[in-house]
């Protein structure tokens, strides 16, 4: 079992498992809440900037990570990835769950039943996996808190057009959430869902745009940008900010929530 070098913190003696943690929100969080004392499991597939994450982490600021190469989707990798992190850091406390692609942006007639099913598979299916495999340990602790990664698309707004499947899962994500929210909680574990708007992370290298999406897109400008609070798309520590919230004992009474970040870009 790893020791934990910061000896304080709001999640000293903790262990949060997050998702898709090589990059972007992921990255952020796990180093957040790191850095407030919980032992960290990074799942992500294993590159060079999964490896950066845990360096930092372990070497910069001074918290503990482990890596794993886990692919979400896939019920092997993952279950064996949850024991070993459980086993290693004795136990688990708090899952971000929040991997995702925004998969393949085409009409709904163009898109392939292979297209539509990598984005369910590694959101949705990702997601109820996660959650699956370590509600058992939670309960053993007596509780904990979950988070999982939704967005304003297919709950807010619906003019991400040629994102049907990826909408769909979002929207899939919140009622998974609420129904988890209400199953669990007789065992003290919460289950929250963030829904970010535009937020600069590299999920756009999952994007795969067809040659037929400009035939149905229908332009919307704002003169003055379309993230009202800011001038531009928030950052991953804004996200991260949330996350530790949610995670901590100072949200001990929120549970079955939809919690919108997206500096109003969804009221346009």
């Amino acid at each position: 079992m790893m020791v934990n070098q910061i000896s304080h913190g709001r999640f000293f003696g903790k262990t949060a498992i997050v998702t898709g943690a090589g990059s972007g929100i992921g990255r952020a969080a796990a180093i957040r809440l790191a850095r407030e004392g919980a032992n960290v499991a990074l799942f992500d597939l294993i590159n060079e900037s999964t490896q950066k994450t845990e360096n930092f982490i372990n070497n910069v600021s001074n918290g503990v990570s482990k890596a794993f190469d886990v692919d979400v989707s896939d019920p092997v990798r993952m279950e064996k990835a949850v024991s070993e992190a459980a086993e290693m850091f004795g136990g688990i406390d708090i899952v971000f769950a929040n991997a995702g692609i925004n998969g393949t942006l085409a009409p709904i007639d163009e898109m392939t039943i292979e297209e539509w099913d990598k984005t369910l598979r590694i959101n949705l299916n990702g997601t109820f996996l996660t959650v699956k495999l370590t509600v058992p340990y939670m309960k053993e602790r007596g509780g904990g808190s979950i988070i999982i990664t939704s967005s304003i698309n297919g709950n807010d707004r619906y003019s991400g057009f040629g994102m049907s499947a990826y909408s769909t899962t979002k929207a899939g994500q919140v009622a998974f959430a609420k129904m988890t929210a209400l199953e669990l909680a007789k065992y003290k574990i919460r289950v929250n869902t963030i829904c970010p708007g535009s937020i600069s992370t590299n999920i756009e290298s999952s994007t795969e745009i067809s040659d037929e999406l400009e035939e149905i897109i229908i332009p919307v400008e704002y003169p003055e940008g379309s993230q009202p609070l800011a001038d531009g798309p928030g950052q991953p520590r804004h996200v991260a900010d949330l996350v530790a919230f949610l995670a901590s004992h100072e949200a001990a009474h929120i549970t079955g929530a939809r919690i919108v970040i997206d500096g109003a870009e969804s009221l346009l």
